[in-house]
């Protein structure tokens, strides 16, 4: 018997600005609350799930059984195992693609997947010597060995690493690696800038027309997303600063490129025939998935354009165009980055988006991302899409990562 997976639908906390109304909140605090929403929406208090997946980029040595922790937390049975993946940004999309796999197999009737970062507690290390110096002090067992090991601390040692996001192989923050690929295929300053006004329009009407009240659950007092700015303009943005790239051509400004963020999403995934016999909602199959990566280490390719490389496999195993496609969501890292994507595939072949279906509620520039929790957000508010515009209808997902990765994912409403 084909079994189908299916997304039944959603929660997610409100996404918020790093260091702000969710600063005291813990990654397991906030994934909780995501698992908790779900739970009273679908009426799941005390039930078994027969896994949870979830996972962060940005953990805590302690949070080494994140998602079972926060499933321990939450309403659910004990009795629900868990377990984390990552892959940087791609962490909550992948999560999807790897539940799904188990429901299609018959190894899951019901699971649930998402993600959850938190920027305002983001580890912060210490120095290579002084982490040696603290291991020799902790296997030493007599007085002078560990007299020893402490000798070996110089004061620069204790200064504290502050957490950054760079690329190991090559030094570069996202934003720096950003910049680059924006110079490469021309980008212009506009087009990023319209870009995001066009982000903040569409997730303001969207919260204004209410669709996202059944997709998120207020939490600390926050009740919609705040990094949102349903006023901003592009006289506002253009008078920015930017922040990313050099010289005159330097254009990524922190009006058109995502702000560290707080927030986690999960989606609540079935068999169909399980849903429909629960008397769930059935909005979209997860239909297929696919992912890859670019040599961006020797310059050849972009860090952020991987996803440029999984859509035309996906496409071309499925028969499909991007002319086939009623919605894609393509992850707004930064402006520039999906307008780089949308010329890298009409340069591949692949093929021209139409602008009038790209993230038409909204994306990561004026919700926010928390890196492990947006492929939870696009995947339920996607689903919840389609499903509006009937059987049939499909939508492309398309998520960059660190690490020169792409992970896409194609929904289609049943």
């Amino acid at each position: 018997m084909t079994r189908t997976a299916v997304v039944v639908g959603g929660n997610r906390t409100p996404f918020v600005k790093a260091g702000g109304k969710y600063a005291s909140a813990s990654a397991q605090d906030l994934l909780t609350a995501a698992l908790d929403g779900l739970v009273a929406r679908f009426g799941l208090a005390g039930q078994k799930i027969d896994e949870v997946v979830g996972g962060a980029v940005l953990k805590h040595t302690r949070d080494f059984n994140l998602t079972r922790e926060a499933v321990l937390g939450s309403a659910l049975s004990p009795h629900s195992p868990a377990c984390d993946l990552q892959q940087a940004c791609g962490t909550g999309l992948e999560a999807v693609i790897y539940a799904s796999n188990k429901i299609r197999l018959g190894q899951a009737d019901v699971a649930i997947a998402g993600g959850v970062d938190s920027a305002s507690d983001a580890p912060v290390v210490v120095t290579e010597p002084l982490r040696k110096a603290m291991l020799a002090l902790a296997r030493a067992r007599t007085v002078p060995d560990k007299l020893k090991a402490l000798s070996r601390i110089r004061p620069a040692d204790l200064a504290p690493v502050p957490p950054a996001v760079i690329e190991p192989r090559t030094g570069l923050s996202m934003g720096e690696a950003q910049a680059l690929t924006t110079a490469k295929w021309g980008v212009t300053r506009a087009e990023q800038d319209e870009l995001a006004l066009a982000s903040h329009q569409n997730l303001a009407t969207a919260w204004g027309e209410g669709f996202y009240d059944d997709l998120v659950t207020p939490y600390l007092g926050v009740a919609r997303d705040g990094i949102l700015r349903a006023d901003t303009s592009l006289e506002a943005l253009a008078k920015l600063r930017p922040v990313f790239g050099t010289g005159d051509d330097a254009s990524m400004t922190a009006g058109n490129s995502t702000a560290l963020t707080d927030g986690a999403a999960v989606v609540l995934l079935a068999e169909e025939e399980h849903a429909r016999g629960r008397g769930w909602p059935v909005l979209a199959k997860v239909v297929d998935a696919q992912v890859a990566a670019s040599d961006y280490v020797t310059g050849a390719e972009d860090l952020l354009l991987a996803p440029t490389r999984a859509i035309p496999e996906l496409l071309a195993r499925n028969g499909l165009t991007l002319d086939d496609f009623d919605l894609i969501e393509i992850h707004e890292a930064f402006a520039a980055t999906v307008i780089a994507t949308l010329k890298a595939l009409e340069a591949n072949g692949t093929g021209a988006v139409d602008r009038s279906r790209l993230n038409v509620g909204g994306s990561s520039l004026a919700a926010g991302h928390p890196f492990a929790a947006t492929g939870g957000r696009i995947v339920a508010s996607l689903a919840k899409a389609l499903a509006a515009r009937g059987p049939g209808s499909r939508g492309l997902i398309s998520i960059c990562a660190a690490g020169g990765q792409g992970v896409v994912a194609i929904l289609e409403a049943v």
